[in-house]
């Protein structure tokens, strides 16, 4: 087990992460910080890092150091982006870094920093086409890939600090906006030509600090119950609304936003601006929030070295056993009961009558369906919901996420509508409430079935004849409580299914 930190320098704000890097290529954050430096403020005078943002940004590293030391890590990575890359003292910087803070700052190329942004959004999520926009304090990278192969990427030289600023005079709030928007429309037209030729499959991806904090409104004006970021999807009919209800305001007013962070109120227009643009010059209908960009893209770099030339395969199965390894779970019991949920999901085909993409959520729920068990046993269904609910994991809808975590909480004789769930369970449809009630089903009976954990029960076939379903199964010894565990789920199978239920 090792222990790194990833320090990004950007435009805005200073981060650092502390993560714990397993075997196998698995890594989790157990520790972060953010802070507020604006150290591309006052850049657009003459091309100077001004004293007192350095000042500010010192403390900062300082804080920072302070911080992984005390989680005593085994190796830093810290990076600087757009406002110390095309700073004329950069050189200076740097060194007053390393000599004011034992820090090494690796000043990113434009290339490099597209680079590790593509790696974390592509080891994420589950978009084989994207466009992905990054809207940092000094510039905006938008990055192009197809069949996750990175085909162009660009980096605007204007971000939401340095734009603020450039048109910061305009004094009337919508004119100002209208300024930037042609500003970033003619930098389009001039220099970005290929986006105009992008596959109409294509999906909007949108990373950083603006656009989370555009999904946080959101999620705030619909009273979203669930507080993620990841895969958070804002319709443009939806933005439109938020976008003509900010770009008058003034600073004072837009302080008392539900959801927008206080230091980034005096920015976040410009940025809805260069949104707007982008949205303009494009045909997308909505913008898919990530969660992770240049740090996970980092942390990704080490822990799974071969993602520089191939991306993660299997993005849910790899942060799945991320999750395993963290917790230290029985892996062969978690998969023989996923296998087993398997064989009963194909077997019971002709009832349940799901698609393919019920099978990713199945995974997720049997996989982690113990997850509880390592904060309590008692409840530990409950715990396992809860859990997974908040898991953060990649490469699976919100939705799914909470239909798994729900599935996860039915595999205990409790029923879905005792799970205290009601804000959640509102999140569904009728269709895949009974969905989740009958995987809940499934995998209770698999997970009965690995009662003893050893793996006995081999095969499931299920005969369904007329009113009931006999369930015969293959074992490689006494199976006689993993039966009789399995018969406490027949009231639940035959609500689920309205068959009766025998197990031979």
């Amino acid at each position: 087990m090792e222990r790194i930190a990833i320090i990004d320098l950007g435009s805005n704000s200073a981060r650092i992460v502390i993560a714990e890097v397993s075997e196998g290529g698995y890594f989790s954050v157990i520790d972060e910080l953010k802070e507020p430096v604006r150290l591309a403020k006052g850049m657009e005078i003459d091309g100077f890092l001004k004293p007192l943002r350095i000042a500010q940004t010192l403390r900062t590293l300082q804080t920072f150091k302070t911080l992984y030391e005390s989680h005593n890590v085994d190796k830093v990575f810290a990076y600087g982006t757009a406002a110390v890359r095309m700073a004329n003292n950069r050189n200076a910087f740097v060194e007053e870094v390393e000599s004011a803070c034992g820090i090494k700052l690796q000043v990113l190329s434009q290339e490099e920093e597209a680079a590790l942004v593509y790696t974390g959004v592509i080891n994420s999520m589950e978009i084989p086409k994207g466009l992905i926009i990054d809207i940092g304090g000094g510039s905006t990278k938008m990055i192009y890939y197809n069949r996750r192969t990175l085909i162009a990427q660009d980096t605007l030289p204007f971000g939401a600090v340095t734009i603020t600023e450039k048109f910061g005079k305009i004094e009337n709030a919508e004119a100002r906006a209208h300024a930037i928007e042609e500003h970033v429309a003619k930098y389009l037209e001039e220099n970005v030509a290929w986006v105009k030729d992008i596959d109409p499959e294509t999906k909007l991806v949108g990373v950083g600090g603006s656009i989370r904090n555009l999904g946080r409104i959101s999620r705030k004006l619909k009273n979203y119950p669930l507080n993620m970021a990841h895969n958070y999807i804002v319709s443009f009919a939806e933005f439109d609304t938020i976008y003509d209800t900010i770009k008058p305001l003034t600073l004072e007013m837009m302080a008392r936003i539900k959801g927008l962070s206080s230091a980034r109120a005096d920015i976040f227009p410009a940025a809805l601006s260069i949104i707007e643009a982008i949205k303009k010059a494009t045909n997308f209908e909505e913008i898919i929030i990530g969660g992770a960009g240049l740090r996970e893209g980092a942390m990704f770099r080490y822990a799974v070295p071969s993602v520089v030339e191939k991306p993660i395969s299997d993005i849910t199965g790899h942060s799945i056993y991320t999750l395993l390894n963290k917790f230290d779970l029985n892996i062969k019991h978690c998969e023989h009961v996923y296998d087993l949920s398997m064989q009963l999901f194909k077997q019971l085909r002709v009832l349940h009558k799901l698609p393919r993409p019920y099978v990713k959520i199945l995974r997720v729920a049997s996989m982690l369906h113990d997850l509880g068990t390592k904060f309590k046993f008692y409840d530990h269904h409950k715990h396992s919901m809860y859990l997974i609910m908040n898991s953060n994991l990649y490469g699976i809808p919100q939705k799914d996420l909470v239909m798994a975590s729900l599935i996860a909480g039915c595999h205990e004789k409790e029923s879905l509508e005792d799970l205290g769930m009601e804000k959640y369970i509102a999140m569904l449809n009728e269709e895949e409430i009974e969905a989740v009630k009958e995987l809940g089903v499934i995998v209770r009976i698999a997970e009965c079935f690995e009662r003893g954990k050893g793996g006995l029960i081999t095969e499931i076939v299920c005969d369904v004849l007329g009113d009931s379903v006999i369930m015969k199964t293959k074992s490689t010894g006494d199976i006689t409580l993993e039966i009789k565990n399995a018969m406490y789920a027949y009231p639940e199978f035959k609500r689920a299914f309205k068959k009766t239920l025998e197990i031979l």
